[in-house]
This record gives structure tokens, C-alpha cells and sequence, in this order.
């Protein structure tokens, strides 16, 4: 099988893979759509198995598709990388791909990002926003060279590097903190907890401190798609938020919002995240170098050796 392999019949299958459809991957490759599918019968032929599943208006990965998928984005980065190293050998030029939850990026980046990409000029970046577990499995795809979750996924695949210890509070309108103050968590209804959804770590951890509390089992669960717009509605007075305490360090000190008194103290360990078989590129070194430098002049965590 891997005599038959070619670097340019990978690219081809992930542009089909990226665009579900022959003719569209053909355009963008510069191909004929004739060649496209000339290469994709050479893949399977080479793998024995169907790699999409041909449909009226495109294609679809089978099975085994998804599994070459994981398997061709790492050749063909390692293809990048071979090139880049021959190339350019350690000058940091290239592409670099990072996927971080949007809380974190607002917070506690971009004074990181504007001093990196004002000295790496010619480093670009592929920016990715989501949860931890989308993050992970991305890192896991090779699909991104590094991603910024809140808590070690434990994944055997996968180094985790701390960056951060992250102190987290509940915080309210003051009217609704006035309220729970005088009635008491257990006789206060209809509080939400506002979020991302149960598919976010602070969501779910807040929804966790709240049963500990004695929240009445009528409350709600809510979830928004923007970290401001959590914002706007704890501030409104229509629920509270388990946020990172940076995140709403202007509406404290204004007094827009109060944090309220917990049952124990909540924190997260942000940490970069890579795959352990990963080639780094340069770029890739360079930043991974600089990020865990940055945060370990300021915080007390030692990145591990």
C-alpha cells in the first residue's frame, strides 16, 4: 500500500474530503474533474476500501474515509514540514492552527498575540473557537498543531502542559444578589444558570455548584452563543454565571454585576494541549516556546519539564 501512495493523490482526497464534492475539489485544485476521480479510484484501489459514499450532489466519507482522513492529514503534515524544514530551516514562517475557548482568547491572550505576531510577521494563524471536547478530538485529528483547554483531557495521545490556574466565581445582577441574600438559595425559583450549554466545563460545573447549594429542581439551564452575550444577560439580572473572575473584572469593579459566596472554591488549569506523534513545524516550536514562556512569567505554575 504505501508504494502506491503519492502525496498529491492525498491532497486531492482531502480537498474532496474539505468540499464534499469532485468537481468543487477539482476547481480549487486546478485539476480536471476527470483527475479527481482517477486518484480517489487509486486510493481505494490501494486501500481496498471505498473511502466516500457517492451521492446525487457530492460525497460523503464512509467509514473507512474518516479513518484515511486521520492517517493523510498527518502525512501530508509531515509533508509541510519536510518542505518547511528544507526550506527555511529555523526561519519561523508558515501556517499555525490553534483552537482555545473564546473566554480564554478575550481574557487572557491578546497581549500574547499582539507581541508574537508583532515579531513573527510572517507566522500566520488559523484560529479555532469551541469546546474542550471539540478542541481535543481536533488536536487528537491532527487537525490542529495545538489547542487551550481548561482541565488535562487525560488522553494518552495527547501532552498537556499547564499555562494557568484560572479563578473562578458565580456572579449576579445586585438585584438578584439582594434577592438570594434575603430568601436564601433554597427559596429562590426560577434562577438560571446562563452559559455555553451543557456541553461547556464552567456550565456544567456551575450547574454542579448550584445542586450543592440547594437550588430548587425547577430552576433553568441556559445556554448562549457568545461570551458577551452571557454577559449582557447575567448584568441584566435574569440569572447568573460561573465565569472566569478576569472575565468580569470591569462590571465588579463598576458594580454592574457582585460575586456571590460559594460552598467551596472553584478553579480551572487552562494548559496547551498537542498530539504526542505530532511534528512540530517551526512556527509551531516557536509558539509553543513563547506560550509557555509568557504564562510562566506570570503565574506561579511551573510548566512541567
Amino acid at each position: 500500500m504505501l508504494g502506491t501512495l503519492e502525496g498529491r493523490s492525498l491532497l486531492t482526497f482531502l480537498a474532496v474530503l474539505e468540499e464534499g464534492n469532485f468537481s468543487r475539489a477539482a476547481e480549487k485544485l486546478g485539476y480536471v474533474q476527470s483527475t479527481v476521480t482517477s486518484q480517489i479510484q487509486l486510493l481505494e484501489q490501494s486501500c481496498n476500501q471505498k473511502l466516500f459514499h457517492r451521492l446525487p450532489r457530492g460525497v460523503k466519507p464512509t467509514e473507512a474515509g474518516e479513518q484515511f482522513a486521520q492517517y493523510a492529514r498527518q502525512f501530508v503534515q509531515l509533508g509541510h514540514s519536510l518542505e518547511e524544514a528544507m526550506e527555511n530551516l529555523n526561519y519561523p514562517r508558515g501556517m499555525l492552527r490553534l483552537g482555545s475557548l473564546e473566554s480564554f482568547l478575550v481574557t487572557r491572550m491578546p497581549d500574547f498575540m499582539h507581541g508574537f505576531f508583532t515579531e513573527y510577521t510572517e507566522i500566520n494563524l488559523l484560529l479555532e473557537t469551541g469546546f474542550q471536547a471539540d478542541i481535543v478530538e481536533q488536536v487528537q485529528s491532527h487537525a490542529l498543531d495545538f489547542g487551550i483547554v481548561p482541565m488535562d483531557p487525560q488522553k494518552e495521545d495527547l501532552i498537556f502542559e499547564p499555562l494557568i490556574e484560572e479563578e473562578m466565581i458565580v456572579v449576579s445582577s445586585q438585584s438578584l444578589a439582594y434577592l438570594i441574600a434575603n430568601e436564601g438559595w433554597e427559596n429562590t425559583s426560577g434562577i438560571q444558570m446562563v452559559g455555553f450549554g451543557s456541553r461547556c466545563v464552567y456550565h456544567t460545573e456551575g450547574l454542579r455548584l448550584l445542586s450543592e447549594m440547594g437550588i430548587p429542581s425547577d430552576s433553568r439551564s441556559t445556554g448562549f452563543a457568545s461570551t458577551e452575550l452571557v454577559r449582557q444577560i447575567v448584568t441584566c439580572g435574569l440569572g447568573v454565571a460561573l465565569v472566569p473572575k478576569i472575565s468580569m473584572a470591569q462590571e465588579l469593579t463598576s458594580g454592574l454585576v457582585v460575586s456571590l459566596p460559594l460552598p467551596r472554591q472553584v478553579t480551572f488549569v487552562h494548559g496547551i494541549v498537542r498530539h504526542k506523534k505530532r511534528v512540530l513545524n517551526t512556527p509551531s516550536k516557536v509558539f509553543y516556546q513563547e506560550i509557555i514562556k509568557y504564562f510562566s512569567d506570570r503565574t506561579s505554575l511551573r510548566p512541567i519539564e
